[in-house]
């Protein structure tokens, strides 16, 4: 286990926007975080890159000869930990795609740990197709374009694992399932990531395992067969279809 999120819960006023939520995020996995719209993926996001403070629980890791116990992130470990990419943004929209990755790159490259599994600016640009972009202004792109420049960007980082919001937005099927390769690649070199995903089919491709949000709660953390197990338990039926789980634990 990298980290282990616990009770984390976040209010506005009378509302709780994520109630008590839990679950673990293992190393070198690709773990989606599902839920409809309003469910709270995005507040849970923002929580944990630091955005936004909790209101409760806390993000948790294992520490070595400390007996398995584990201890709570400090702000400066868990900047050091994680890297949050959020929807919707166009940073840096007067410069080029070819700018902002050689920035990123040059801007971390004196924090990198010998085993980093981050990919050098060219390995993210032939994967992501980026090179007839790479002159062009980032304000400029498509929204497709500009998603797989900003998830290269974030695979440039040093961070050991990588929250990326809803990173196939703006993409069509043939770009979704690339870039999910690519995602997959990354992961099995030993990034891990968190990904929000609306669509449950591009999430039934491309994670190893889920969290099932709800109404800012959790309602299931596992891989497709455990939560098609705890789907069987509540009176499902058997089925590993993801959509039909998610209905029966939500």
């Amino acid at each position: 286990m990298l980290l282990h999120v616990e009770h984390l819960t976040k209010r506005y006023g009378h509302l709780a926007a994520l109630s008590e939520v839990s679950f673990s995020i293992h190393r070198g996995e690709i773990l989606g975080l599902i839920g409809p719209n309003g469910s709270g993926k995005t507040t849970l996001f923002e929580c944990l890159g630091g955005v936004l403070p909790a209101d409760g629980g806390a993000i948790f890791r294992p520490r070595n000869g400390a007996n398995g116990r584990t201890q709570a992130l400090t702000q400066a470990e868990r900047t050091a930990t994680v890297f949050y990419l959020p929807d919707g943004i166009a940073p840096w929209p007067a410069e080029t795609v070819r700018w902002a990755l050689d920035f990123t790159e040059g801007f971390f490259g004196g924090a990198l740990a010998a085993d980093d599994a981050r990919p050098p600016s060219a390995d993210v640009v032939s994967r992501f197709e980026l090179e007839p972009l790479l002159d062009s202004r980032i304000g400029t792109l498509s929204k497709g374009q500009r998603k797989r420049a900003l998830l290269a960007i974030g695979l440039l980082t040093p961070q050991p694992i990588l929250l990326a919001d809803e990173p196939f937005d703006g993409l069509d099927l043939r770009q979704t399932r690339e870039v999910a390769q690519t995602l997959r690649h990354y992961a099995a070199a030993g990034r891990t990531m968190l990904l929000s995903i609306h669509q449950i089919a591009d999430a039934a491709r491309v994670c190893d395992r889920f969290v099932l949000l709800s109404g800012g709660r959790t309602r299931g953390e596992g891989t497709l067969d455990e939560l098609s197990r705890l789907a069987a338990a509540r009176g499902a039926g058997n089925t590993t279809n993801l959509e039909e789980i998610f209905l029966a634990l939500t």
